[in-house]
Order: structure tokens, then C-alpha cells, then sequence
């Protein structure tokens, strides 16, 4: 691990998601508070969600495991289809007792990387606004707050919530990564 990925545990690796990764991946998002869960787009409870994406291959889907196999954390970047294959969207979620050590960031670093390598031009975010440490995280990658949309995401209690669309514009960003080190996080 490289580019400032975080204090990883030790034993623990960046890699890309494997069909060896099916069940651990599963008792990963099961795990996830339910809160976090509902910025996917679908049901990542549902089995047949990771097996389609262990079979879909347009998007970049990056793990981090421990030395059991355990999933820390997992980041998926969905490149558009048609006309806004420009831009990618990025999730990223991270194990609640690995919180606090920077995988989130290092992933979504190794996520920007990768939006150069497919010639993706923006990479947007959504994150509920009550969560000002990771609106603060992505601010320092570069994103901006694009668009605040309100009551847009309903939480696991039931209750409406706000959340803010983050873009990244990889070209205006892209020497500031340099600068950063951010392109010696590929490996």
C-alpha cells in the first residue's frame, strides 16, 4: 500500500474485488449500519447484487481485507452510460470499528486514479449532510458541493434526509493529485 492509504492494520491490503471475495463481501455490507446500506443504490443485502457485480465488469470495485479475509472497507466507481459516460459515481463505505484511519480516504484516492485511467472527466459523491466529517474528507480530495438535495434519501428509522452531491473535476484536479502523491497510490 502506497499514496497515503491510512494506517492500515497490519496484514491488511488494497485489491481489486475477486469472486473469492463473494461471501466476505456479503457479510461485509450485512454488517454495515443500515443508515449507510441506503446510499447504494440497491439492496446490497440481496445476494444476487454482489454476484451481479462480481459479473459485471464496467465498473472499478476496490476492497480492503485484512489478514483473515475480512472486508474493512469497499469502493465501487460507476463510470455513466451514453451521455454523462463522463462522469463516474463513487461510493465508498467503510467497517464502523475501522473508521478513523483513513481508508476512506486512501480509497477514494485510488478511486480518482482511476477515473484518469478510464478518461472519466467528474466524479460525484452523495453523502447525507449530517455527516460533516466525510463532506470535510472529500472537500480536501478536491470535491465541491454541487447540489443539496432535500428530504432525498429515507433512513433506516424512517425519517427524510438531506443529502449533498460532491463533484470531483478530474482535469482541473488532476495536478494537485500529483502534487499530493496521489499517482504513486496504483500500486
Amino acid at each position: 500500500m502506497t499514496g497515503g492509504e491510512g494506517r492500515l492494520p497490519k496484514g491488511a491490503v488494497t485489491r481489486a474485488l475477486t469472486v473469492a471475495d463473494e461471501e466476505p463481501l456479503r457479510r461485509f455490507l450485512a454488517e454495515v449500519p443500515a443508515d449507510d446500506r441506503s446510499f447504494f443504490k440497491e439492496d446490497v443485502t440481496d445476494p444476487a447484487v454482489t454476484a451481479r457485480w462480481l459479473a459485471e465488469h464496467r465498473a472499478v470495485r476496490l476492497v480492503v481485507v485484512d489478514e483473515a479475509n475480512r472486508v474493512l472497507a469497499f469502493a465501487a466507481l460507476s463510470p455513466g452510460l451514453a451521455r454523462t459516460s463522463h462522469v463516474g459515481d463513487l461510493r465508498v463505505v467503510v467497517a464502523a470499528d475501522a473508521r478513523g484511519a483513513g481508508l476512506g480516504r486512501g480509497l477514494t484516492r485510488r478511486m480518482l486514479i482511476e477515473a484518469v485511467r478510464l478518461g472519466l472527466r467528474k466524479v460525484t459523491v452523495e453523502v447525507a449532510t449530517k455527516q460533516g466529517a466525510v463532506i470535510e474528507m472529500f472537500r480536501r480530495l478536491g470535491f465541491e458541493p454541487e447540489a443539496l438535495l432535500r428530504d432525498q434519501l429515507c433512513d433506516a428509522s424512517g425519517e427524510l434526509q438531506d443529502i449533498v452531491v460532491l463533484a470531483h473535476f478530474v482535469e482541473d484536479n488532476w495536478s494537485t493529485m500529483l502534487t499530493l502523491g496521489t499517482d504513486m497510490a496504483t500500486g
